[in-house]
Formats: structure tokens, C-alpha cells, sequence
């Protein structure tokens, strides 16, 4: 997956396209130009001439688009290409697995948690129909970072240059529209062949109330775990089924998360500035052996160097540990809610549950959407942090007390309460002792008004 915020940089050159079935030019016009030339002369536009070409033609459509920042009809595109080779479709009997799985997952949770079921129907997709069916969700959230970046392009350029850009500034518009399209494509097409239901991510991707697993991943998954593939295929059902809840029934919370990925997105700036100075001093020899445009190498360690990568600000630092703590937050009430259901009908849980950990921590789909997105890196144990705040709150409180804390974001622990999570847990019972004493003292007050 690219290094890049799901690729918001120049993407990778595309291998010349022929066509095969064309013959060779006329050896007077080896380069077709007379064709071009003959074109203009009959009366038509360049760009009717030029849309009769079939490369000409192909540009032309890219670069009609107008559906927002990001060329979306290409990034399906890429991303279904890149999955043509090793697509293999749902079967009937994976959609009735699948079903099976996470109906017995609802059935389990329904005993250790008051949040009702978030699955209305549910679905086996494939990993093109993951890519076709979560676009919509990731245009809501890539949209505002790429449009924030072709806005920071824009304002970095000098003012002798801005006032000259006049209309080509649609067509640079344009030409974001298909970079972005095209990196994104490819970062869709690398999770497709990674995740495993609709919230993996440690977002819902699936249209509201569906509950996905995708059969081809969970089949990888499986292989060399030493558990039978029934019960890895409910393990994952009971994290689907859980995440589905806790997104259906905290209605605030994906918002929220979008929220604190949109707010690091208003602080992209492009300080031209300072990059000029990181240039002028790899030039002059500030890097080691200095910076040779001619060598590819030099130019490379100049991009790893960090010199022309802008300085977070304090908002966006913000923004991030408020995106780390609330995903870290869901994964840990999943990790919880998921082993209490499991703990006493699924043999395997817990060598499940480890692996699962393992996987975040190589970077699973949640950590490289975020990593590429805005730069987040997950902590694995910001994540045990979490858990442990919902595992104490449901011994010392009670699962219904756990729950509640999701009733408003005033009552999620902050970053600072993860760091001494056993504190957080013992505040809520302080808390609760003084909320008894006051409903106390205010029955006193009305027995005794009645009797007065």
C-alpha cells in the first residue's frame, strides 16, 4: 500500500496502452499525425479529433469527470482490475454460512450486552462486491481530504503563478480528480484482498444494518490457525455482529470518527516556503552527499528525509489522538464483548483472539487505512488500554454500566484517562456512590414535604 495518504501524491505510470489490432501508419506519416492535421482541416475541434483517438479518447472521459475531488468511476475501475485475477465469487453455500454464522453471533451477544442487534440482513461479498458496495462510505471520507489537498496545492503556488493560473486551475482539478482516482483504486483493491466483513477497518462500510463476511478472506485467514473453519468463521461473525450493534446504536459515533479525520484534513497546508529552504540546503550538501537532480537516489532520500513533509499543528495532533482513543475504544469493547460471548461455547476464542491482536500489530486493514489516510499509527497498546477499561467496567459495574458510557461522547474515557484506564473504571463507581446519595437526599426532601 502506498506510503501516501491513500495515495494523495502523483500516482504510479501507467505502461503504454496499444492497440493491437491497429495497423502500422503510412510510411509517410509514421507518427499519425496527418490524421490529426486531416481532422482539423475537414472543420472539427482538437477535441473532437482527439476523442476519436482511442488513448486521446480514454483521457478525455477521465478527465470529464465532475463527481468530486476524487475520480471514483476510476478507482472502481483500478480496484476491480487488480482483483480480476484471483476473484472468486460468493456460492450459495458460503451466503448461507455467512447467515448462519451471524445469526448464532447475535444469539450469543444478546446474553453479555444490552445494545440490540444492528443486522437487518445479511451478505457473503466477494472481494469486488467489497470494493463496489463500501465505495459510497469511503467517498464520505476520503472526498474532504483530497479536496483539502488540491486546496493546499493551490494556495502554495506563487502569487505571479496563481494570477496566471486562471482556467487551467479546472484542468489541474481534473488532473487530481484522476491521481487521486487512481491511488485509491489501488488501496481499495489491496484491502479487498485482506478484510474480512463490512467493519474491519474499524469503520462501517456496509449499507446500514448489513452484516458482511467475505468468504475468499476468511478462507485465507484460516489456513494454519489449526481451527476448524466453522469456528473461525463465527469468531469473525461475533466481531461483525458486535461492531454492527455498537455503530447502529451509538448514532453519534461514526460521525464522530469521520469528524476527527476531516479535522486533520483542514490543517493540511503546503509551507512553499520551507521546502524551498529543504531543497536549497540538500543542494548545498545538507544531506550527506548533497542533492544531484540527476540521480534518482539522491532525490529519494531527499522524499524519505522528512525535510519537505509539513509540521503538524496542534489541531491536527488533536484531531489525531481523539481518532486514536475512539477507534481504540470500539476495538476494545469488541475484544470484550466478543470474549464474553465466546468464552464458554467457542473452544478456540482465545488463540483467535490472539491472532487477531497479532494481526493489528503487522498492520491489519484498520491500521493501514489510517496510517495512509492521515499518518496515524495505531499503538497496540492504546488498544489493551481500551480493553481493559470495558473488561474492569463490566466485573466492578456491570455490562449494563459499560454500555451506558457510549450514551454520550462527554462519557468516553479521553486519551488521558487510557493511561491509568483501572483510575477511569474507579471514578465511575465514585461517581455512581455520589448519584445514590443525591437521589437519597431528594427522597428524604419530598417524605419529608409530604408529611409536612
Amino acid at each position: 500500500m502506498s506510503d501516501l495518504p491513500f495515495g494523495f501524491g502523483p500516482p504510479d505510470r501507467d505502461p503504454e496502452r496499444r492497440d493491437p489490432n491497429r495497423g502500422g501508419n503510412p510510411a509517410g506519416d509514421p507518427f499519425g499525425l496527418g490524421a490529426l492535421f486531416g481532422g482539423m482541416a475537414g472543420g472539427g475541434s482538437p477535441e473532437d479529433v482527439l476523442g476519436k483517438m482511442p488513448l486521446f479518447a480514454e483521457l478525455q472521459k477521465l478527465m470529464n469527470w465532475s463527481g468530486g475531488p476524487v475520480n471514483w468511476d476510476l478507482a472502481r475501475q483500478g480496484a476491480i482490475s487488480q482483483l480480476s485475477a484471483g476473484h472468486q465469487p460468493s456460492s450459495d453455500g458460503e451466503r448461507a454460512a455467512a447467515a448462519e454464522a451471524l445469526r448464532l453471533a447475535d444469539l450469543w451477544l444478546d446474553q453479555v450486552t444490552e445494545l440490540p442487534s444492528g443486522i437487518e440482513r445479511t451478505a457473503a461479498w466477494s472481494r469486488v462486491e467489497w470494493v463496489e458496495q463500501t465505495l459510497p462510505a469511503w467517498g464520505a471520507l476520503i472526498d474532504p481530504l483530497a479536496e483539502r489537498v488540491v486546496a493546499a496545492m493551490t494556495s502554495a503556488l506563487p502569487q505571479e503563478a496563481a494570477m496566471s493560473f486562471g482556467p487551467i486551475a479546472g484542468i489541474m482539478g481534473r488532473m487530481g480528480g484522476v491521481m487521486f482516482g487512481a491511488q485509491v483504486g489501488q488501496a481499495l483493491g489491496k484491502l479487498a484482498e485482506e478484510v474480512l466483513t463490512s467493519t474491519d477497518v474499524g469503520l462501517p462500510l456496509a449499507p446500514a444494518g448489513t452484516g458482511v463476511l467475505v468468504p475468499q478472506n476468511l478462507a485465507s485467514f484460516a489456513e494454519g490457525l489449526d481451527r476448524p473453519a466453522d469456528e473461525v468463521r463465527l469468531f469473525v461473525a461475533l466481531r461483525e455482529a458486535a461492531s454492527q450493534r455498537l455503530f447502529a446504536h451509538v448514532p453519534w459515533l461514526r460521525q464522530q470518527l469521520q469528524d476527527a479525520v476531516h479535522a486533520y484534513a483542514r490543517g493540511i497546508t503546503i509551507d512553499r516556503e520551507a521546502i524551498e529552504q529543504g531543497i536549497t540546503e540538500a543542494m548545498s550538501g545538507g544531506m550527506g552527499g548533497g542533492l544531484d537532480p540527476s540521480d534518482p537516489e539522491s532525490i529519494q532520500r531527499l522524499l524519505s528525509s522528512g525535510v519537505l513533509e509539513p509540521a503538524e499543528t496542534p489541531e491536527q495532533q488533536m484531531a489525531l489522538r481523539r481518532l486514536e482513543t475512539l477507534l481504540a475504544l470500539v476495538e476494545g469493547w469488541v475484544d470484550v464483548v466478543v470474549a464474553a460471548a465466546a468464552a464458554d461455547r467457542l473452544p478456540g476464542h482465545g488463540a483467535l483472539a490472539e491472532t487477531m491482536r497479532r494481526r493489528r500489530a503487522s498492520g491489519g486493514p484498520a491500521e493501514q487505512t489510517f496510517a495512509t489516510l492521515v499518518g496515524l499509527q495505531l499503538r497496540p497498546r492504546r488498544l489493551r488500554d481500551a480493553a481493559t477499561v470495558w473488561g474492569a467496567m463490566a466485573q466492578q459495574h456491570g455490562s449494563d454500566a459499560r454500555d451506558r458510557l457510549w450514551s454520550h461522547p462527554d462519557l468516553l474515557p479521553t486519551s488521558d484517562d487510557l493511561d491509568e484506564p483501572l483510575d477511569f473504571v474507579a471514578r465511575q463507581g465514585l461517581d455512581d456512590e455520589l448519584a445514590q446519595l443525591t437521589a437519597d437526599d431528594a427522597r428524604r426532601d419530598d417524605d419529608e414535604d409530604s408529611v409536612g
